[in-house]
């Protein structure tokens, strides 16, 4: 079916676009995970699998992209030219659709085999403004076999075989010659394109050209996709599955981006970690592996107004060029939609990036990213280090970084393979499984030691060596081996090491008990040494043991951790495992190894005033706490003692006579205040908050009254009276003599007059 049938949805144009875009941002990476010049560094700075990359970008072109996809494919092809890349990278592009007429060609090239230094940006960001979208009369196929022909011959010709050569065919259709002539009459097209796509990718697996495919959109057959991706070389930067070219597919723009980058990471053995992606102002965190000796953190802008700062787990605001401590920085592409900040040897941990924009810049999210390579080390042992023939022994291989610490993330080695053997004098080898799931022999899943068991066999006589070596995506292998010595019988001095009892901080000392058995009659010296970790992290002490004739006894071994300036800053991110190997040798017999065990040492920062005295703190607050509430309980009983609410007035006549009763309610500052209405003529009490008298209770009983303003104050008894003018006085009903008030709804007067306050 032709593709200009196939297509039209909008949605295929803007996943065409996003395609390229981080196509390009990958592209860029690529050559930017080439190691920096820069001074000569010990083996921490190690550099990645290869050095530079060969790569091709087909694109399909067909009449379906709108013009807003060719200026996409223009940007992205143009910010390849913006980074600072490795001067060995090269890079071509070109677009393909098909010839449907004799006067039409299937390839549009658009950039040549272009050399990645500044003058090759440069010219890639010029030559991609060739690219155009087919018209419906310029061939709207999709010829596949033509556009791996171009990509074969791009990087196969007058190119160094050993630099990995690499073909990323984008497509948003299937494989349709039916319009060209050039595959014969129309009945048989169909089926000629097919033969010849067959040949075509034999060429490409012959001349070491990885394909892989990413369709977008609901068109891609993925069937045919897979078939050429399997097509092309197989053989990846690394012998795992996950180094094989693979086809993918996404169904829309969403998508595109970080499938784009897994396939990236895959195809040049880079690791990749996703991180967030939001609207500017805002801080995107990223995290980079223990294990990265070079990475690349990706920030997709949106747009180039955009700015973009990088802070490292150690609170440092980073340059964006040249060497900051230990660690060497590049950045490429800061004045385009995307950017990368290479770094060489980075700090391990969580980065910060800022991005921020200014006003009317801020409505596309900016996403953060990272590929990186890296490092891994391990080391193994064999338990016992001195088996006797037929004796079953355990091999344990641990991984840590390059610095001596343990891995704590198990996402960082994902995808190892871990491959060993023991070999010896008198058996052939005998290869060896070594898991880390928890099972048989291993004691705990998936915290970076894989184990397995071995018999050696009854014919073993003499030396004995067991190897491992670990092989993973975007890290370089690492070999390690250990030799031993068949026991010809019992030994005369038997060991075991327990295991390390708690925690550390920096300077400080945990120890292990080291149980002894010596059956013969002569003292043995016992050598004490500790390999596979950084100098300065950790010691072992005593150096000698010398253990008596016939004795079985038990020595404290004492392992002394480095001081904080040791771990560069590294424990503040929190706890720190410390890997380390542990070997015992009988110095009289021969030097014959006896314990040879991984250890593992927990290494927490120094605990501060508060972590330390924390308990004072505690009993200080909760004598406050307590001092408070009784403060406030002793201020409630104090103001419920004097709340007016609830006393019972009577109005007296100068005889003595009850004029009226009025129930005080809730006062002002507990005084209740009122007045005397018609004092002539019908007297009563009213509430009034400026009254010439106010109440309150007594804590000691009955009443105080306030009068003339405050000035006079006058004690109320439960069975006396004060006088108000000339003829009329106060007095207290039975009802009102208790220590405090109830809890009841405001008392209404009972009786004399009106009285308008409830």
């Amino acid at each position: 079916m032709r593709n200009d049938r196939r297509r039209g949805p909008a949605g295929r144009g803007r996943a065409g676009r996003a395609a390229l875009a981080v196509l390009a941002g990958a592209a860029l990476l690529t050559s930017l995970t080439a190691p920096a010049a820069a001074d000569p560094e010990p083996a921490a700075a190690a550099a990645p699998a290869f050095a530079s990359v060969n790569y091709a970008v087909a694109v399909d072109q067909s009449a379906s992209l709108a013009p807003a996809d060719i200026k996409a494919e223009k940007a992205a092809a143009a910010r390849i030219a913006l980074g600072d890349v490795s001067a060995t990278s090269h890079i071509s592009v070109f677009g393909f659709a098909a010839a449907e007429s004799a006067d039409q060609r299937a390839v549009d090239p658009v950039c040549p085999r272009t050399r990645l230094d500044a003058a090759g940006r440069e010219s890639v960001g010029g030559c991609v403004e060739k690219l155009r979208s087919r018209e419906k009369d310029e061939g709207t196929g999709t010829d596949f076999p033509s556009a791996i022909r171009q990509g074969v011959h791009e990087l196969s010709s007058g190119t160094d075989p050993s630099v990995p050569r690499v073909l990323f065919l984008l497509t948003d259709g299937e494989m349709d010659v039916t319009g060209s002539p050039q595959y014969g009459d129309p009945a048989h097209r169909e089926a000629e394109g097919k033969r010849q796509l067959e040949l075509e990718l034999k060429n490409a697996a012959a001349k070491n050209v990885q394909i892989w495919p990413l369709g977008f959109g609901p068109d891609p057959d993925k069937e045919q996709l897979d078939r050429i991706a399997a097509g092309g070389f197989q053989k990846g930067c690394v012998d795992l599955p996950s180094a094989r070219p693979t086809a993918r597919k996404v169904s829309g723009a969403k998508d595109v981006g970080p499938v784009l980058e897994k396939i990236f990471a895959a195809a040049h053995c880079l690791r990749y970690e996703a991180g967030p992606s939001k609207r500017p102002p805002a801080t995107l965190p990223i995290t980079i592996s223990p294990l990265a000796t070079v990475g690349s953190i990706v920030v997709d802008k949106g747009t180039p107004e955009v700015t973009v700062t990088y802070t490292d787990p150690l609170g440092n605001k980073v340059p964006t060029t040249g060497k900051f401590k230990d660690s060497t920085f590049e950045l490429a592409g800061g004045g385009g939609t995307v950017e990368a900040l290479k770094i060489v040897d980075p700090v391990p941990g969580r980065w910060k990036v800022d991005v921020k924009a200014p006003e009317g810049h801020r409505s596309l999210p900016v996403g953060v990213s990272v590929l990186w390579q890296g490092e891994l080390r391990g080391s193994i042992t064999m338990d016992p280090p001195s088996p006797q023939a037929g004796q079953k022994a355990t091999v344990t291989m641990r991984l840590q970084t390059r610095e001596g610490y343990e891995i704590k993330d198990p996402a960082d080695y994902a995808g190892l393979k871990v491959s060993s053997s023991l070999t010896g004098d008198g058996f052939a080898p005998l290869p060896l499984r070594l898991t880390d799931d928890g099972k048989g022999a291993d004691p705990t899943r998936s915290d970076g030691s894989f184990s397995g068991t071995v018999t050696v066999p009854k014919s073993a006589d003499g030396a004995l060596k067991v190897s491992g070596t670990l092989t993973a995506s975007g890290l370089s292998a690492d070999t390690r081996s250990e030799g031993g010595q068949v026991a010809p019988g019992a030994l005369p001095v038997t060991t075991a090491l327990g295991p390390v009892r708690g925690d550390g901080h920096p300077g400080g000392t945990v120890t292990a008990n080291l149980s002894v058995t010596n059956t013969t009659d002569a003292p043995h010296t016992l050598k004490l040494s500790l390999a596979d970790v950084r100098a300065g992290l950790l010691t072992v002490s005593p150096a000698e043991i010398v253990v008596k004739p016939g004795a079985s006894s038990t020595h404290e071994i004492k392992l002394r951790i480095g001081p904080e300036e040791s771990f560069d800053g590294r424990l503040d991110d929190g706890a720190l495992g410390i890997g380390g190997t542990v070997t015992v040798q009988d110095a009289t017999d021969g030097d014959r190894t006896l314990v040879r065990t991984p250890l593992s040492v927990q290494v927490t920062p120094e605990p501060g005033l508060l972590d330390r005295y924390w308990w004072v703190l505690v009993g200080a607050v909760a004598l406050i706490v307590v001092g408070v509430l009784v403060a406030l309980a002793w201020l409630r009983q104090r103001r419920a003692r004097r709340d007016p609410r609830g006393l019972t007035l009577h109005l007296l006549s100068e005889d003595g006579d009850v004029l009226g009763v009025h129930t005080a309610g809730p006062g002002h500052k507990q005084w209740y205040a009122f007045d005397i209405a018609e004092a002539h003529s019908n007297p009563r009490i009213e509430r009034r908050t400026s009254g010439r008298y106010a109440v309150q209770r007594s804590p000691e009983g009955g009443a105080v009254l306030r009068k003339n303003g405050g000035r006079t104050r006058e004690r109320l008894t439960a069975t006396g009276r004060v006088g108000l003018t000339d003829r009329l006085s106060l007095a207290l009903g039975e009802d009102s003599v208790r220590a405090t008030a109830p809890d009841r709804p405001d008392p209404v007067t009972t009786t004399g007059g009106s009285d308008d306050y409830l």
